[in-house]
């Protein structure tokens, strides 16, 4: 029987710098998709997976991202007395219980790899954990995280998510190489991080979710560097092939929108806004009429 998942690493170490100057004062992680910042998002379908434990991997400039968790009685008053019922509803929902939290701070950015051995301490050595990374924001009906560990309780081992990609985009992923097709499930003989196109494997690539064994921490403590020069995640994953710890991919089911590029974050805002009730209607007509707006530049 395998243990139950509980606790969950989100390294948010990262400088945000694609954009810039925005997150000159905003840690990236904070930022909105309509009302909500990526890293509620990522709370939130922890949370409905079962996490109990949150593990942040920061660095210098991110205290807004650690005092958003924080209760605001000011606020809260404030609404009580109003009678905004409703909004405080939502504003107590962002709040975190006392001790379920945890900062670590990653002084070198080495890596992702690097980023979740920071919180190694806070794992017990036979103890399952979730590595989630909030760029990656997943639209599904029941949370990926949670399809992943409902699926974790029948493979144990370690699990990442993964998806089809483009076969000219798999350097821009980790990409798995297939021993045994199973349907959602794929177990793995191998995984190259950004491969080039001729080189890679397959077309799975591994996106931002994973629940892994504590051995995954010891195969990060020898600190080998990577593609990139960097401490490279899929390489201490890799190293648990063919060990008693399988390595299994899971197709997740849902549209996943790489939040940490322009293009993807605007994206997921116009998604998300669209499956809002009370915008969709006004959206939609906004986003018809610059259609035929641009349909009349162009003839």
């Amino acid at each position: 029987m395998t243990r139950k998942v509980t606790k969950a690493i989100f390294p948010v170490a990262g400088l945000g710098t694609r954009f810039l100057p925005a997150t000159k004062s905003v840690p990236k992680e904070i930022m909105t998709l309509v009302d909500r910042p990526l890293v509620q998002y990522a709370i939130d379908e922890a949370r409905a997976a079962g996490i109990k434990e949150f593990l942040f991997v920061t660095s210098r400039g991110k205290s807004a991202l650690e005092d958003y968790f924080d209760h605001n009685p000011i606020l809260e008053q404030e609404l009580k007395k109003k009678g905004k019922d409703k909004l405080l509803e939502t504003l107590k929902s962002t709040n975190m219980e006392s001790g379920a939290i945890a900062y670590i701070r990653q002084h070198r950015a080495l890596g992702l790899g690097h980023a979740v051995w920071c919180a190694r301490r806070l794992i017990a050595s036979n103890e399952p954990f979730a590595v989630i990374l909030p760029d990656d924001v997943i639209a599904a009906e029941k949370p990926c995280l949670q399809q992943m560990v409902e699926a974790y309780a029948e493979t144990g081992g370690n699990m990442v998510a993964a998806m089809e990609v483009p076969t000219e985009k798999t350097s821009a992923y980790g990409v798995l190489d297939v021993e045994e097709d199973m349907g959602s499930c794929v177990k793995v003989k191998g995984m190259v991080e950004k491969p080039k196109p001729e080189d890679a494997p397959s077309n799975l690539a591994v996106i931002g979710r994973y629940i892994l064994s504590p051995s995954i921490l010891r195969n990060l403590h020898k600190m080998k560097s990577g593609a990139g020069g960097e401490i490279q995640l899929t390489d201490a994953i890799a190293e648990d092939i063919g060990t008693d710890n399988p390595v299994y991919g899971y197709r997740f089911e849902g549209q996943r929108f790489d939040c940490g590029s322009k293009s993807g974050f605007l994206r997921a805002t116009v998604a998300f806004a669209l499956a809002r009730e009370e915008l969709r209607d006004d959206l939609s007509q906004y986003i018809e009429s610059l259609s035929q707006t641009a349909a009349k530049a162009a003839e």
